[in-house]
């Protein structure tokens, strides 16, 4: 049985099965919607699917509206809903506690700002709140849900390329069933550090992957503990390698928890600054982190004619090719704090022969922000190095450069030769002048630094 048959299979065993609860008036209410909220007091056998749907519009951001999908007429009958415009659906993911995710209205709101389109988010939290293992065997209820909203907007005039689903987590597999129920023809799925735990080694019908619509992205940013660490967009973007985030605290007080839910939310908070365009977050294809980190890829080129992805709303990430590859694995430097910039560096040294192995520290430092340091092991054999780095300004603000040996046994410093040491910043552009000095001499004891003359007024 191929994909497309096991999915609408799936859809009929579900839908003769499965029914939204009536725990309440299913007509909308006239107040502020808010998302239904849970506790651990209630039975937890049996997962109890009730899903609502929360309307978000520009004529009032603060005040979205509810209804279920007894009352799919609200949303139909209601002039907020423009059939010719996008509509984005919004999916949180598992809430262990029952608690509703505070970042759905900011990211609505987001959307609503930076474009016309119907702004849509999906409640699942009375069944995103039974243990992990029983929400990840039953997660596609939901995606039924959504397909039943979906149908009744393509009745309205709604196309389905006209369809972006964003889902956080878990709910991004939610979006990637929505997906293979429609055949992959949903326009958009961008998945927000897609969750990992039981999903990792699922196959691909079971999790979020390229053919679930025409277009699926990704951004992972906590692949070793709560999001997957497989590419499985068409593009998938890892900031900072995908796993540990700068600015997410490491400390066990008050809890290792509190660190991973940072990694883990680091996604949407990506997100939404690439929506408001405060700078551009693009990624750089390449094989693996380390390569990333080894200066091995410098550039979009040979992957993409030049033009490199961005994180955003950018039709197919800003990609210019006719036909996207899939499962392509791009890399960038973040900030720790909003908006998250951060020029990306390349350090190249070329050293003279070595009669033993050694470390230098490279400092860089600029007026009003932290040193940024790296060191390098120097090895005998080798004479030219590469290094990629972030930086929070840009290159010509940097004030000075500083070098010391920092060799861990006294005997183990060594004399170094420097014959050029460059700094770049990279995809390189036309307008950039690299900063080089040559002829530096590092003394075993003694640091060295240079100062650089201003090349601009604005970081």
């Amino acid at each position: 049985m191929d994909r497309a048959a096991r999915a609408l299979l799936f859809a009929l065993i579900l839908r003769s099965g499965v029914s939204s609860a009536r725990g309440g008036d299913s007509e909308p209410s006239e107040e502020c919607g808010q998302f239904n909220t849970t506790s651990w007091k209630r039975d937890r056998q049996t997962p109890r699917l009730r899903v609502q749907f929360l309307q978000f519009s520009r004529s009032d951001p603060d005040c979205p509206r509810a209804f279920q999908k007894e009352a799919l007429s609200h949303l139909l009958q209601s002039p907020l809903f423009n059939a010719s415009l996008p509509t984005r659906i919004i999916i949180h993911g598992y809430r262990a506690v029952g608690s509703k995710p505070t970042w759905v209205t900011p990211l609505a709101q987001t959307l609503l700002a930076v474009g016309e389109a119907n702004v849509l988010a999906v409640d699942w939290l009375y069944q995103a709140s039974f243990p992990y293992p029983l929400v990840v065997q039953h997660y596609k209820d939901v995606a039924l849900e959504v397909s039943v909203l979906i149908n009744a907007l393509k009745d309205q005039g709604s196309s389905l390329e006209s369809f972006h689903l964003i889902g956080v987590s878990l709910g991004a597999h939610v979006c990637g069933f929505v997906g293979t129920l429609f055949g992959g023809k949903v326009g958009r799925i961008t998945g927000l550090d897609p969750a990992g735990p039981l999903v990792n080694r699922r196959d691909r019908y079971d999790r979020l992957d390229p053919s679930d619509a025409l277009f699926v992205e990704a951004i992972h940013t906590d692949a070793d503990n709560f999001g997957i660490s497989i590419p499985i967009g068409h593009v998938s973007f890892f900031p900072n390698g995908g796993k540990d985030q700068p600015g997410c605290t490491r400390s066990l007080i008050p809890a290792v928890f509190s660190y991973v839910i940072c990694d883990h939310m680091r996604a949407v908070h990506l997100y939404m600054s690439a929506l408001n365009g405060s700078c551009p977050l693009a990624g750089i294809p390449c094989p693996s982190y380390e390569d990333f980190l080894d200066g091995r890829c410098l550039d979009c080129r040979e992957t993409f004619d030049g033009t490199c992805p961005r994180i955003g709303l950018q039709e197919k990430s800003g990609i210019t090719i006719a036909l996207p590859p899939e499962e392509e694995k791009l890399y960038l430097f973040t900030s720790q704090a909003p908006p998250y910039c951060a020029k990306h560096i390349l350090l190249e040294m070329e050293v003279s022969p070595q009669t033993r192995s050694t470390e230098v520290q490279v400092t860089l430092r600029s007026l009003g922000h932290p040193d940024t340091k790296q060191r390098i092991k120097l090895h005998t054999g080798t004479s030219v190095y590469k290094r990629t780095f972030p930086l929070p300004v840009s290159l010509c603000a940097v004030d000075s450069i500083h070098m010391q040996n920092t060799a861990t046994w006294f005997n183990r410093k060594e004399d170094v030769r420097f014959l050029s040491i460059c700094l770049s910043e990279f995809p390189p552009r036309r307008e950039d002048a690299p900063l080089c000095v040559t002829h530096v001499d590092l003394w075993k004891s003694t640091p060295w630094s240079h100062d650089f003359v201003h090349l601009c007024s604005d970081p």
